[in-house]
């Protein structure tokens, strides 16, 4: 098998130093501002938080949010398949003994850690009996605590689906 020889571009000192493609660039960076000086109604901008963005698809991943069964009980069997499939390990759940006969166990305690969490999905992708979504269309989360941060299952169970989804 025989040794290809690649030959080797940029040994000049002009090319070594990228001058050519800073100024392409600059010369990019400078046209888009000028045209934008010249009219300045064709800048989309939006006034936020006043005025919350438009194009949120119902399959964008925001907040968590536990589900409830018919008769208003959570949804949650706590069987840990989606703290075991989150890759940042944000979950935490306490489990006790169901006293009404629907399922063995429910959550006691069920926490998310929000600023752990990476919004991957792997946890609605793993629960079993669709418990816990990430529907509601909570994008944007301002606390001042990092304790704030840390959802309870009475918080997750507050949260509400965004409109248009399930």
């Amino acid at each position: 098998m025989g040794v290809k020889i690649v030959p080797r571009h940029g040994d000049s000192l002009k090319e070594k130093l990228y001058l050519l493609a800073i100024v392409g660039g600059l010369k990019v960076t400078f046209s888009h501002f000028m045209k934008n000086l010249k009219d300045t109604s064709n800048i989309e901008t939006i006034c936020y938080p006043e005025e919350q963005p438009k194009d949120i698809t119902s399959r964008y991943r925001g907040v968590h949010r536990l589900t409830k069964r018919e008769d208003d009980s959570v949804r949650c069997v706590a069987c840990f398949m989606c703290a075991t499939a989150c890759p940042a390990e944000c979950i935490f759940i306490e489990a006790v003994e169901r006293e009404d006969g629907v399922d063995e166990k429910m959550p006691s305690k069920f926490s998310i850690d929000l600023l752990e969490c990476v919004f991957c999905g792997g946890c609605v992708e793993a629960c079993p009996c669709d418990a816990i979504r990430m529907d509601t269309g909570i994008f944007s989360f301002v606390k001042k605590n990092r304790e704030d941060f840390v959802l309870d299952r009475d918080t997750l169970l507050s949260h509400k689906p965004m409109k248009g989804s399930n």
